[in-house]
């Protein structure tokens, strides 16, 4: 069932369209109306609909304006236009925007149920293309050549020598040109699969469509490694890690959208060499794995979830330390004791001196202050610092020190949920109060916070609701009717006079906000309120 959003000023249009037309016979469902075009803006942030019809004549934001929005933000959706005969050369200049088709009114049903019947047919044929299986399967077997995924997956992994590098660029023909890099994976769920579709051909479809929405937009390599996709982005600058997530945020949810698959990328750290990207991998398959938190269907950027994280690159003899570190910020009880045991297991049990018992208390109560340090824990939790906390382990048995050390991790990872949440609760006192100094601007929107405090806008824009209960375009248009209604009572400005001092150049459109927002307009506001004073 294909989605469908109607977007008129005229109500009785609206109704005859919802109402007559059998929608479900044609395979789509309404899923709401807007009166204009801002409004069917704010609508789309919320849910994605595979069709947009819209009147072309509407007040605050004609059809085209829209249509213009909607190729830009969302540029899968279909569009159709129904206007008047004396608009229709209008219309017809919007071929830019590659309107489906464009219908007249007066509206004629038999019309309407010919063109989306015509475009159903479209719209299967698009995704019977993104899922057929022969041509996923030619897909993989003209994928990318041997040598080169073998260079790009040594790479990820560190295993390339400095200066055996350039002559493998130059063999393979490798195109990375620019000033900075960044590992992205993109991860499809192996659990959660649509009925009747193999999950490898799941995911080279999703790898498909990431060549098609991605690679090009990045100057991006991408490869299959481990199970999962990986792109190299190439960045002109540290700033455009930020829309670089936003794209792969999109992009997780068209994938769910149109194929139900459940798709999460995470994104590594920015690096300014080839080299780096070994450690850009490690954090992006660091990110990726905080899915079990955060959830599926979204892009996850490690240095918006802990801003100050230093990642590093384990070896061998860390990794049950590195495993206790990870079970720290994302398992539960049980698995820090399980994890903990792993540790003491692998470091302390099978020890045959006293000397080297002591070596490894040192280096635990180390790695335990810098993953405080690095993940802006209070260090003062080593009580009496280090020398005092070292000279109280290292006389602990074995079986002591393991208690002292879940009982330490569990505090830890209690300590971290705080940090996450007093993260979040910062950010979002940070964008409200850009909002009350800024609430004047017209063009303040998402981008404008978003770009002030440094984080992605699906990253924010998710957050912020989650937290708040409402979008943050919602909080803008609520805070600016609030300081409207003030004005109203508190000053004799005229009504247009208000508008303007809170971010509205259109005063006929701020009175429909501020109406949509207290039921009554500015004048009957200003009033009532002055009809209670007497």
């Amino acid at each position: 069932m294909y989605t469908l959003l109607l977007v008129d000023d005229e109500e009785d249009v609206i109704e005859v369209i919802a109402r007559k037309v059998s929608w479900e016979e044609l395979g789509f469902c309404v899923i709401g109306h807007a009166n204009n075009g801002y409004k069917a803006l704010e609508m789309l942030e919320e849910v994605q609909a595979d069709v947009v019809m819209t009147d072309i004549r509407m007040p605050y934001m004609d059809g085209l304006e829209l249509c213009g929005s909607i190729k830009q933000k969302y540029p899968a959706t279909k569009l159709l236009l129904f206007t008047g005969f004396d608009d229709f050369e209008y219309a017809r200049e919007a071929v830019h925007l590659e309107i489906e088709e464009y219908i007249l009114k007066p509206l004629n049903l038999p019309e309407i149920t010919d063109v989306f019947r015509k475009l159903r047919a479209k719209l299967d044929k698009e995704i019977n293309e993104k899922k057929n299986t022969d041509l996923l399967k030619k897909y993989y077997e003209e994928s990318l050549p041997l040598l080169q995924t073998n260079f790009y997956s040594t790479l990820v992994e560190g295993r390339i020598p400095e200066n055996e590098l350039e002559h493998y660029i130059q063999d393979y023909r490798i195109r990375l040109e620019a000033p900075l890099y960044c590992c992205t994976i993109i991860h499809t769920s192996a659990s959660q699969v649509p009925e009747n579709m193999d999950v490898k051909l799941l995911s080279l479809s999703v790898e498909r469509q990431a060549e098609t929405d991605l690679k090009k937009q990045w100057q991006a390599q991408m490869f299959h490694y481990l199970g999962d996709t990986v792109m190299i982005a190439q960045l002109k600058n540290d700033d455009m890690i930020t829309a670089l997530t936003d794209d792969c945020d999109r992009f997780c949810k068209y994938i769910n959208h149109v194929m139900g698959a459940k798709v999460t990328i995470g994104i590594g750290q920015v690096c300014g060499n080839i080299q780096g990207l070994a450690n850009s991998y490690q954090s992006a398959r660091e990110a990726l794995s905080y899915r079990v938190l955060y959830g599926s269907n979204q892009a996850i950027n490690m240095k918006e979830i802990i801003p100050q994280r230093i990642i590093k690159k384990e070896s061998a003899e860390e990794a049950s330390l590195a495993n206790l570190f990870k079970t720290i910020c994302l398992g539960s009880g049980d698995e820090i004791e399980n994890a903990v045991d792993v540790y003491m297991q692998h470091n302390f049990y099978e020890l045959n001196s006293l000397e080297k018992y002591h070596v490894a208390v040192m280096e635990l109560i180390s790695e335990l202050y810098h993953f405080m340090a690095n993940n802006e824990l209070d260090t003062g939790q080593l009580s009496g610092g280090t020398r005092s906390i070292y000279n109280e382990l290292s006389n602990f048995e074995p079986q002591v020190l393991k208690k002292w050390l879940i009982n330490f991790s569990t505090t830890l990872h209690d300590d971290m949920d705080d940090v996450r949440n007093h993260s979040k609760k910062s950010l979002i006192d940070k964008a409200r109060e850009y909002v009350h100094r800024n609430y004047k601007h017209e063009d303040l929107g998402l981008d404008d916070v978003c770009r002030e405090l440094g984080v992605s806008n699906s990253y924010f824009s998710g957050m912020f609701k989650k937290e708040t209960g409402k979008s943050f375009v919602a909080y803008i248009t609520d805070y600016r009717m609030e300081r409207a209604a003030r004005m109203l009572v508190e000053t004799g400005e005229k009504s247009y006079i208000i508008a303007q001092n809170v971010g509205y150049a259109d005063p006929n459109y701020f009175s429909y906000v501020f109406k949509r927002k207290y039921g009554v307009s500015p004048s009957k506001y200003r009033t009532e309120y002055e009809e209670t004073q007497i």
